[in-house]
């Protein structure tokens, strides 16, 4: 199908936060942030994105949240838990000024009506809530459009797992299983 044929997506998207300072392995550096952003608004020129449906941790999401809203494409945030409690454990914690770009991007889209703050209690149970609410809500809002989105899961890593506990991987396999198209999304 011709490029500007192509059925429009909804991104689903996860990935790496900002390396901490004593981190033992690179996975996202803070300097990396120019690379990521142009890579990801190149995938959501290429893909057409309608929608982007992440939550907001410093880092990948909040890049991919920056860089919808410049392009208008509709934005939805999924948060585990109160977004006071996440802005203090998954965005002001690490490098870099993520605590202001959260609030602006938390306001626009909430304005909006489409942030959605799930109970889903502590540590890795609560990030896989969030994981399986994402799809679900990209899934909801690619059944919405007329006609229907294609369903893309843009993953935003070093190319490799962490192992056990590695929430993007287990995002990476919940898409597929729902039959989203995988875009990996390069931090290195």
């Amino acid at each position: 199908m011709p490029q500007d044929q192509q059925q429009k997506a909804v991104i689903a998207l996860a990935g790496r936060r900002i390396d901490a300072p004593d981190a033992e392995a690179k996975r996202f550096p803070l300097g990396a942030v120019p690379l990521v952003r142009q890579r990801l608004a190149d995938v959501f020129r290429q893909e057409q994105a309608e929608a982007l449906v992440c939550s907001a941790a410093c880092g990948a999401d909040l890049i991919a949240l920056e860089e919808a809203g410049r392009m208008g494409i509709r934005r939805r945030i999924v948060l585990p838990f109160a977004p006071a409690r996440f802005r203090e454990t998954s965005v002001t914690d690490r490098p870099g000024d993520w605590g202001g770009l959260f609030d602006r991007v938390m306001g626009e889209v909430g304005q909006a009506g489409d942030v959605v703050v799930l109970d889903a209690g502590d540590g890795d149970a609560a990030y896989a809530a969030a994981n399986d609410a994402i799809v679900r809500e990209a899934l909801a809002l690619c059944r919405a459009e007329a006609p229907p989105c294609r369903p893309v899961a843009v993953i935003v890593n070093e190319g490799s797992s962490r192992g056990a506990g590695d929430a993007t991987e287990q995002f990476r396999v919940l898409g597929l299983a729902a039959g989203f198209v995988e875009r990996p999304v390069r931090t290195n």
